[in-house]
């Protein structure tokens, strides 16, 4: 078995579940301990039952809950070096990660971490692997490097950010200030972006493309999935919007 599920994804709130036979892993923590257990229960997971908590960056969309949570659950934090420097009170058990050094393992996943473009301290999104299935994860940048293509090719599984149309973004709610922050270099994907990513690399492996950190505000789920399937009509019944206020099903990535 090999499998993940969003606990939640946009603006408000990010996590992710990533499980193997004998690892469960949460990526970000973006809501409070009490609500993430009440969205995990959901989808049949007690929080004890975590391996390790792996954090992208320190935003608080996906790092609110993360030190109630492992302090609760006495789990192991992965973070860098860059992201520890943000406040997280007391970890019981932080371990580094260096995104310059190969992949590495917990339980019987290996994750590769892949350095973005983000505006925080040291962002990372990852790869996950087992039983030579690959699932990527990939919010939270501003433009797509060379590294990142090359690392996100060929994958079976990809959750990837689509988090806002340009049009809707200039004619939004958002001040200049926000709106150029978003929208730029080190802000999010747009969905031109996203789509435009997804022609360059390989997708024929992908069983699941779920898109993530939809803005509420300045994107529309139609919108989003229309743009994609017009760069990769074959992936159209492969794709799913995430929300923000629900867990999503589990996506289980099979052999092949």
């Amino acid at each position: 078995m090999f499998r993940f599920a969003s606990l939640g994804s946009g603006s408000r709130g990010n996590a992710t579940l990533v499980q193997s036979d004998h690892t469960l892993l949460l990526i970000d923590c973006g809501f409070a301990a009490k609500e993430l257990e009440r969205r995990s229960t959901e989808l049949g997971i007690n929080l004890s039952q975590l391996d390790a908590i792996l954090v992208t960056h320190e935003h608080g969309d996906h790092q609110r809950g993360v030190g109630p949570v492992a302090r609760r659950y006495q789990t192991p934090v992965w973070i860098t070096a860059g992201t520890a420097q943000a406040d997280f009170g007391q970890l019981p058990d932080q371990q580094l990660i260096n995104p310059h050094l190969p992949a590495f393992n917990i339980g019987e996943i290996t994750i590769t971490p892949v350095i973005v473009p983000h505006d925080a301290r040291e962002t990372i999104q990852f790869i996950f692997t087992y039983a030579d299935q690959r699932l990527g994860l990939l919010t939270d940048l501003g433009h797509i490097t060379p590294h990142i293509r090359t690392q996100y090719t060929g994958l079976h599984a990809l959750l990837l950010e689509a988090n806002h149309d340009l049009q809707k973004l200039a004619t939004g709610p958002y001040p200049p200030k926000l709106q150029a922050r978003v929208g730029g270099n080190y802000g999010h994907l747009n969905n031109r972006q996203a789509a435009e990513f997804l022609d360059t690399i390989d997708t024929s492996q992908l069983q699941h493309l779920v898109i993530a950190h939809l803005s509420e505000k300045n994107n529309d789920p139609t919108l989003a999935k229309d743009t994609l399937c017009i760069a990769k009509p074959d992936l159209q019944q492969s794709l799913h919007i995430l929300q923000q206020d629900a867990p999503s099903v589990w996506y289980t990535v099979n052999p092949t």
